[in-house]
Order: C-alpha cells, then structure tokens, then sequence
C-alpha cells in the first residue's frame, strides 16, 4: 500500500488513502440510511476512512458505525487534525502556478 503519509503532532505517521468514488459508495454504505444524510457526520467519516496506517500498523475501511468510531478512537484529535491537512487539495490557481502554465 502506498500513499501520502503525514505526522501528527503526537509524531505518529499516519497514512492516507484516496477516497474516490467506490470509497465513498460504500462509506454511504456502511453507515446507513440515517446515518448517510447527517453531513456533518459523513465528513467526519470519511476523514477516518482516509487514515490507512498509523505507525505501519493498518486500519481497516469502515464497514459500519462502530468501524468509523474506532478509526475515530485511533486516531485522535491530533490524527484527525493531520489527516484533514494532509488530505487538503491545494486552490486550482496554485496547482497551475505549480505545473509552470
């Protein structure tokens, strides 16, 4: 497996997969007709379903309500603020800056 891997301010490496479509499909999935329509509650799990490793140990994708809750309980305050910064996409205008266009 590989990824982006970022640490967080407890100096855990934590490694992030891509949440694409499939993955989010089945995070719809996992967590039920409720559960799927709180907004609030689907970004917050889909930051735990992007941690895919801490410290070379994996984490499985949730599978329901008690996957994103332990995900949750790993990671931490301090893994959830170091995934939603690792996985932030930078602005359209600095990838073109970036690709020299």
């Amino acid at each position: 497996m590989s990824g982006k891997t970022v640490t967080d301010s407890r100096g855990r490496r934590i490694m992030l997969r891509k949440i694409g479509v499939l993955e989010t499909l089945r995070l719809y999935k996992a967590l039920g007709p409720e559960l799927s329509v709180n907004g609030a509650y689907v970004a917050t799990a889909s930051i735990a379903a992007a941690a895919a490793m801490i410290d070379d140990v994996p984490l499985p994708f949730p599978s329901n309500e008690a996957g994103v809750e332990l995900l949750l309980e790993r990671l931490g305050d301090e893994g959830v603020t170091a995934v939603i910064e690792g996985s932030a996409e930078p602005p359209l205008e600095m990838k073109v800056v970036e690709a020299g266009n």
